[in-house]
């Protein structure tokens, strides 16, 4: 059943900030090439903090993710890598608009950022989008493929909720790598909402990388499984693995 939910969720109450003069331009135009409808938009949390784990199969289906999050009641922030805030006026857009910045190393630093990172998050009760592929999945079937542990990382680290999200039809819009298409207008994307992904057992103790990885499949399988409800059809039983096919896995997304 497609949510009915409104553009301002009811029961959270919003100060003013940035987002709204953006939102009043984003908003109306993406719903001149989009027509987004949300399913089970009710399992998005109205305050706190949380973790929203979409797949990524397509270029422009950020956009649908931010409408659809901003729809439901929230402030839709991306995590985004640390050195694009050091890039004069985009760094200060990702700034004010309270963008999360993450290291895309192991280091030591790295853990010091994730660690910033949940603490803002949990203090604010703000959510953030974190693709757990890391970048455009490269299964042919554009089926979700193997899981980076950014998502994870956060979620453990800071006790905060992770919430799954599939979305389907932005690769009529610009299929992945290709070219934009906007006739006809306002194609069909759909956006489902999932449960908490269980994540109880990996809380419990030292957060290791066996855990880190555990939970991200958990997290992949929830994700894949949302994204078969709105396909129709079964996800593959063995997530693509871009390395086992020679290719790479960077991308600006990737954690």
């Amino acid at each position: 059943m497609v949510s009915k939910t409104p553009r301002r969720a009811r029961g959270e109450k919003f100060r003013f900030s940035i987002f709204w003069p953006l939102a009043a331009v984003v908003v109306p135009l993406a719903g001149v090439v989009m027509k987004i409808e949300v399913i089970d938009g009710h399992k998005m949390p109205r305050t706190g903090a949380y973790v929203l784990a979409p797949n990524h199969y397509s270029e422009i289906d950020p956009l649908a993710v931010a409408v659809a999050v901003w729809r439901l009641g929230r402030e839709p922030r991306f995590l985004a890598k640390e050195s694009l805030f050091r890039v004069p006026v985009l760094g200060w857009a990702l700034s004010v608009t309270g963008m999360v910045p993450v290291a895309r190393n192991s280091s030591s630093s790295s853990a010091r950022n994730t660690l910033d990172a949940t603490e803002m998050l949990v203090q604010h009760g703000r959510g953030v989008v974190v693709y757990p592929e890391g970048t455009l999945t490269r299964d042919p079937d554009l089926w979700p493929m193997r899981g980076k542990t950014g998502a994870a990382r956060l979620a453990l680290d800071g006790d905060i909720p992770v919430i799954p999200m599939a979305q389907w039809g932005a690769q009529q819009i610009l299929p992945r790598y290709g070219k934009l298409r906007l006739w006809p207008l306002r194609r069909r994307i759909r956006v489902v909402i999932g449960d908490p992904v269980d994540l109880r057992e990996y809380r419990e103790g030292v957060v290791t990388p066996a855990k880190l990885n555990a939970a991200t499949d958990a997290i992949m399988s929830d994700v894949a499984q949302l994204l078969a409800g709105l396909r129709g059809e079964p996800a593959p039983a063995e997530r693509w693995n871009p390395t086992a096919h020679g290719q790479q896995e960077t991308g600006r997304l990737e954690s």
